[in-house]
């Protein structure tokens, strides 16, 4: 496999893993179609064409340096200039890192649009969903805005290094292994529950670093009622003032790969349980996920930067 087919290969399988369906998607795309075909033409000329393609534009190529078949790959959660110069030193075909850089972080707010489908689910008017949407879709774009995104792009290119982040795809890989896997299962309390994700390799190897399953809404001997998986993909958190909507619909616990305090604070008042599944751990789970995909295809793996690397095959 080249460069190209990886990246395609993720977006296939966060598409197939998307909580929304892969129609859903595809509408998601004939809007942004739809949008591109009305613009004048300065506006293309200024419109990124991947959005025609690419669902999930928080995930991108930045630098293929060389297009050559890949056999070893290092692969991270976050990558920089320091582990871009690592993997010259070791030689390896292609870098692939879980957070956005580059053109990805600068599209992390374009991702958060699945978020309001997502709330839908879970009974949320969509109206509700896409307004509060809309308002922390405008507080992340402005808070990366000011990032230096090109800073390890810049140096993949300077040291010829193959180089991609591969974000949602991954943490749609996440939310549907968890929600298939809490589905499948009585759960009565928060202590079932995190006894659960206990049992998941990446959040056991977590727990020997500190940073173990959690909760920090509820306590561990409250029912669970409704769970939902509203808090694991998405580019990254939503509102919390969408945790009164949830809590209106009939939830009871969300499961999160992490919360601010503002979330937390709005869960409690809601009566909302927030069980925290572990951020690092559950990036890593997500990747693991897909490099099984590479590894059962020969490429060779080297985890590195915070992943924990775990196979399932």
């Amino acid at each position: 496999m080249k460069t190209q087919e990886i990246f395609d290969l993720a977006i296939k399988m966060g598409i197939e893993a998307d909580l929304r369906g892969s129609k859903e998607v595809e509408k998601f795309l004939n809007r942004k179609k739809k949008k591109y075909e009305a613009l004048s033409e300065r506006e293309k000329d200024e419109f990124d064409i991947e959005a025609l393609t690419n669902p999930y534009l928080d995930s991108r190529i930045h630098n293929i340096a060389e297009d050559k078949e890949i056999k070893k790959v290092l692969s991270g959660i976050d990558t920089d200039t320091a582990e871009l110069l690592l993997a010259k030193q070791l030689g390896v075909d292609l870098v692939i890192s879980h957070h956005p850089v580059g053109k990805g972080l600068s599209y992390l707010g374009d991702v958060m649009e699945m978020q309001a489908d997502i709330y839908n689910q879970y009974g949320v008017p969509i109206n509700i969903a896409e307004a509060l949407n809309y308002i922390k879709i405008g507080e992340v774009s402005r808070s990366v805005s000011s990032s230096n995104h090109q800073k390890s792009v810049d140096s993949s290119k300077i040291l010829g290094v193959n180089f991609i982040n591969i974000h949602t795809p991954a943490d749609n890989l996440v939310a549907r292994f968890l929600k298939d896997l809490i589905e499948s299962k009585e759960i009565e309390t928060v202590e079932d529950l995190i006894n659960l994700l206990k049992e998941i390799p990446e959040y056991k190897e977590a727990i020997k670093n500190g940073s173990g399953p959690k909760v920090i809404s509820g306590k561990m001997d409250n029912r669970c009622g409704k769970i939902a998986i509203t808090e694991i993909t998405g580019g990254t958190e939503g509102s919390p003032k969408l945790m009164e909507a949830l809590s209106a619909t009939g939830i009871g616990t969300i499961v999160a790969m992490h919360a601010s305090e503002d979330h937390r604070k709005e869960a409690e008042a809601s009566h909302i349980n927030i069980v925290i599944a572990g951020h690092i751990s559950s990036d890593s789970l997500g990747m693991n996920l897909f490099l099984d995909e590479l590894e059962k295809k020969g490429i060779e793996i080297i985890p590195f930067s915070g992943l924990t690397r775990i196979k399932r095959f």
